[in-house]
């Protein structure tokens, strides 16, 4: 197990455009409205952060330029997920691979799904 936190920051960096090869993909936002609900129905959200970059818009508090420039160079996928600044999906993310990152993190599950 990671170290546990008292908050864990989980992230999602997309744009309002999707890509070609996400033509039926759910949207960035769209996706990270979804985590976001499934997540906090899961795990509650007491100990959780979420935040949302669209890689498009410029000067955003708290982007990491570093990711934004490999999403724009397609090295990486958006919707791109991390929690806690580790990448846990791409392009069309799991919910599996978030919950056992944030419960790597000491997050607990509240309710049953």
């Amino acid at each position: 197990m990671k170290e546990e936190r008292e908050t864990v920051h989980v992230v999602v960096y997309g744009a309002e455009i999707k890509c070609a090869s996400c033509v039926n993909a759910p949207g960035s936002k769209e996706t990270y409205e979804w985590l976001q609900a499934a997540i906090t129905r899961k795990y509650g959200e007491e100990r959780l952060h979420f935040q949302y970059y669209d890689i498009h818009t410029k000067g955003q508090l708290g982007a990491e330029d570093e990711i934004i420039h490999q999403l724009l160079d397609e090295e990486l996928f958006y919707p791109l997920v991390l929690v806690e600044g580790e990448i846990v999906g791409e392009g069309n993310p799991r919910l599996k691979s978030v919950y056992k990152a944030l419960e790597g993190y000491g997050i607990q599950q509240v309710s049953n799904p």
